[in-house]
């Protein structure tokens, strides 16, 4: 084989991915159709969930300089605002980072690890044996054949790897677009910028003095988002909205979007996989698409790594399409109804109606419950891995909350503990022979710590062992006492998650 896992595309997922399995020692090529990293940014966040996984990796101190945090969020533009910093995490708030920096950051992080990333060489063609897949990657010097284990497309919504491995990709077609501008040059004073603002426009500010303004125009949402955007159309559109192009100058960058949504029948063929676009597309509504895209890269990425590797328990690779494809279908569901409210307000017949159903909304996210579970869902904090065996604690497949515990005299923070991608096993008794057992039966695979002391969480009350995935999600966990219970228990349970023991 020429690599263990080859890549399809070095978009965030893709670059996420490719650090995943590089951390864990996997041959890893990413291959990328442009030649040069995008300058442009589709998207600018990073919502609490996808923080919080940049702090299990090591990676926060990196990314939190080169970004502004934001506490309040949105859903389908409503006046009142998801309240993040309410929520049950260290990381309450947005990330706001253009696109390309993620990118930048991510990237950089992939050679470091030695991922290979290989720009300006497009996949062509692609097939899968019993024993790996085969592509042909086309270069500036020619078709090269490349062998590997397996492959993923994170290549985007007409993913060659979807098309070679025959995944059918229902949903529906596009019915509206919008647009969106990056202008250096325009009328910035605030009085200004809240005129945009109250036209129903989207405000903005980027890097460099670059503001991007992003409009739902009625007289223009019909526009097939094939057909490029116009400067002359997109000031047009302004003083429709709001009586005034306000001065935009020439653009750094116009892009037209649209809100055609689908989702993949399946993660996984055999030994081709999707994730990101390449598995779901959806209208740009609170931000979404790239966090969903990082978070399945996290999931699949110690999945793989452990099936290369060989140690892998039955059906933990099919787990990505049963834990992730739900993800999926949330997050598609969730903006078809906010571009459904949006395109309702755009539409004369149904204006009325449409403005009383908006106001309904808002009182509802007045309410604490109602904001701080939607809240919740939309920045992905609320993600649960509902385990498939009867009789499990109800703690198995959330979040494991980023405690902080005293080990071996030292204080430190589960996050802290992450970085290597592995397993780890926390004994909240002190008794150190559970570590140590584990230790013993599954080393590399599995960091063990004795707890002496932790914060309180209302999640942890009654636990006594807690086993949290290289993802930071709880695998397994245990309120028995006995030692000899445990230690049965705690056998079979990682034997199970984390393959047989050494």
């Amino acid at each position: 084989m020429d690599v263990d896992v080859i890549i399809v595309g070095a978009g965030p997922t893709g670059l996420m991915l490719g650090c995943e399995l590089a951390l864990a020692g996997v041959r890893t090529r990413i291959v990328e159709r442009r030649a040069a990293p995008q300058r442009d940014s589709r998207a600018l966040s990073l919502h609490p969930r996808s923080v919080e996984l940049m702090d299990q990796r090591g990676l926060l101190d990196r990314f939190l300089p080169q970004g502004r945090p934001v506490p309040g969020w949105h859903f389908a533009q409503l006046p009142t605002r998801l309240d993040f910093s309410r929520l049950d995490t260290r990381h309450g708030y947005t990330l706001f980072i253009a696109q390309a920096r993620t990118e930048a950051l991510l990237a950089r992080r992939a050679h470091e690890l030695g991922a290979e990333i290989v720009r300006g060489h497009e996949v062509v063609r692609l097939s899968q044996d019993d024993d790996g897949v085969q592509a042909q990657v086309r270069g500036p010097g020619g078709t090269e054949t490349v062998r590997a284990r397996y492959a993923v497309g994170c290549d985007g919504g007409r993913s060659v790897v979807r098309q070679a491995a025959g995944i059918a990709f229902p949903g529906t077609d596009e019915t509206l677009t919008g647009m969106l501008g990056d202008f250096a040059v325009m009328d910035s004073d605030p009085a200004a910028l809240d005129a945009v603002r109250a036209g129903g426009v989207l405000v903005a500010p980027l890097e460099d003095g670059v503001t991007r303004l992003v409009l739902l125009d009625a007289d223009r949402i019909r526009v097939p988002s094939a057909e490029p955007v116009t400067v002359e159309e997109f000031r047009e559109s302004l003083r429709r909205l709001c009586g005034s192009d306000f001065g935009v100058g020439e653009p750094r960058w116009l892009s037209r979007f649209g809100n055609a949504t689908r989702l993949a029948d399946h993660y996984r063929s055999g030994r081709l996989l999707l994730a990101g676009d390449a598995a779901h597309i959806h209208f740009p509504a609170a931000g979404q698409g790239l966090n969903t895209g990082l978070q399945d890269a996290m999931n699949l990425g110690w999945k793989l790594a452990a099936t290369v590797h060989g140690w892998a328990p039955p059906g933990l690779l099919d787990s990505y399409d049963t834990e992730r494809r739900p993800v999926g279908q949330a997050v598609t569901e969730n903006t078809e109804i906010q571009t459904l409210l949006a395109e309702l307000t755009l539409v004369r017949e149904y204006r009325r109606p449409a403005a009383a159903l908006r106001r309904l909304l808002d009182d509802l996210l007045r309410m604490d419950e109602v904001n701080r579970t939607l809240a919740s869902r939309i920045s992905a904090l609320s993600t649960v891995y509902r385990p498939t065996e009867p009789g499990a604690d109800p703690l198995v497949g959330r979040r494991m909350p980023d405690i902080g515990i005293k080990a071996a005299g030292h204080a430190t923070r589960l996050y802290d503990l992450l970085p290597p991608a592995r397993f780890v096993h926390l004994d909240l008794t002190g008794d150190p022979e559970s570590s140590a057992a584990v230790t013993r039966g599954w080393g590399p695979r599995i960091s063990a710590v004795t707890v002496n002391a932790h914060d309180e969480h209302t999640d942890l009350r009654g636990i006594t062992e807690v086993l949290v995935r290289p993802d930071g999600h709880v695998a397994w966990a245990t309120r028995a006492t006995d030692t000899a219970a445990r230690s049965g228990e705690r056998r079979a349970a990682l034997t199970a998650r984390a393959g047989t023991p050494l």
